[in-house]
């Protein structure tokens, strides 16, 4: 038996407020962009916060020509998984393309090495610093002496005080549209007398998280109430759990052949987990539904051996990623924002899309 080694909609941007961002990897699937550890909890709650929603036509506004010549220094949580490889690797293109300097580093998800790398981006004279912060709350300082030296910051996950722009999903709204995609595949596939057993593969321990799962629960509901039960939820961060707990829910309930999730880890693994248990030959009304995007989600899609129906996407692959942060910074360099805090669109990545998506992908 193998372990991890490595529908309905169309492709198009859903508008509303949305914050944090589920990047994953083959092995770990984390909150808010891909980090590879559990988050500290968000300084706020997704759902509270207010700003302008990004579109094409927002990102359209960006001169990306205008990030020639400026120093960009990028501390993320880490690189080791490969949302975060290959979107940093795309916005790296992005920016040199267009004659900017950037550094990109990793703090390994500790919060006394993400300070002293923001204290050396300032010393060593960035136009703009990016944090994914491994606790927004442990950074502010830093980020405050970052603008008092006339230094512009962006966020990427949390609503930060001391930034310049904060790149925020809403985690709630995240999670309807899991709920709504898997919903909507119940409606089709089962009835009343006939009720779909649902796992729900979730990790409460972290804020976001929690909201993103309860959000799916309220997707559900508005579109399949009646027709399903959740018979079990189990925590599953990364693949390698969400296999594990998907064969041990299999165990009590041999019948349950829906899934959701707050992440890659969650598809990846009960993807896995479904492939052993049918032998490859999955059933028309198996499905599974989470968040991300990542090359091993990808793959799952296209092949009919997985279960795999949807993941919610974020601007799609690696390089509309890439372009769309690009112009963040852009945009933040030239005042011309419109609001701290910029919500992240949303795309379902189905079967019908995937290839496209596929082709962005580092």
């Amino acid at each position: 038996m193998k372990k991890i080694l490595s529908i309905l909609i169309a492709s198009f941007l859903i508008v509303g407020l949305l914050a944090g961002c589920g990047g994953g990897s083959s092995t770990s699937s984390a909150p808010a962009g891909g980090d590879s550890t559990a988050k500290q909890e968000a300084s706020t709650s997704t759902g509270d916060t207010e700003g302008v929603q990004a579109s094409p036509e927002f990102y359209a506004k960006a001169d990306l020509a205008s990030l020639s010549g400026k120093k960009i220094g990028v501390t993320i949580q880490s690189l080791q998984n490969s949302y975060w490889a290959g979107v940093m690797t795309a916005l790296e293109e992005v920016v040199k393309k267009n004659g900017g300097n950037i550094t990109i580093v990793a703090c390994d998800d500790s919060s006394a090495t993400q300070i002293g790398q923001i204290e050396n981006f300032i010393s060593s004279g960035c136009d703009l610093i990016m944090v994914h912060p491994s606790d927004a709350a442990a950074v502010e300082d830093a980020c405050a002496e970052a603008r008092t030296a006339g230094i512009k910051v962006m966020c990427w996950d949390d609503p930060m005080t001391n930034t310049d722009a904060n790149w925020v999903l809403n985690n709630t709204d995240l999670g309807i549209a899991i709920g709504e995609a898997a919903g909507n595949f119940i409606s089709e596939h089962y009835t009343e007398d006939n009720k779909a057993q649902i796992a729900m593969i979730n990790y409460p321990q972290t804020t976001i998280l929690l909201e993103r799962e309860e959000g799916i629960l309220q997707g559900l509901e508005s579109t399949a109430a009646g027709l399903y039960e959740v018979v079990s939820s189990q925590a599953g961060l990364d693949a390698n759990q969400a296999q594990t707990a998907m064969e041990t829910i299999l165990q009590r309930y041999p019948d349950c052949r829906i899934v959701t999730g707050i992440g890659a880890g969650a598809m990846i693994g009960t993807d896995e987990a479904l492939q052993i248990a049918t032998g490859g030959k999955i059933p028309e009304d198996m499905g599974v539904f989470t968040a991300d995007v990542t090359k091993q989600q990808l793959e799952h899609l296209m092949d009919d051996t997985y279960p795999a129906r949807v993941a919610l996407g974020f601007e799609g692959s690696d390089e509309d990623t890439g372009t769309a942060c690009a112009s963040m910074f852009a945009l933040i360099l030239a005042d011309n924002v419109g609001a701290q805090n910029v919500f992240r669109g949303l795309t379902p990545i189905t079967a019908e899309n995937v290839e496209a998506i596929m082709a962005g992908m580092k």
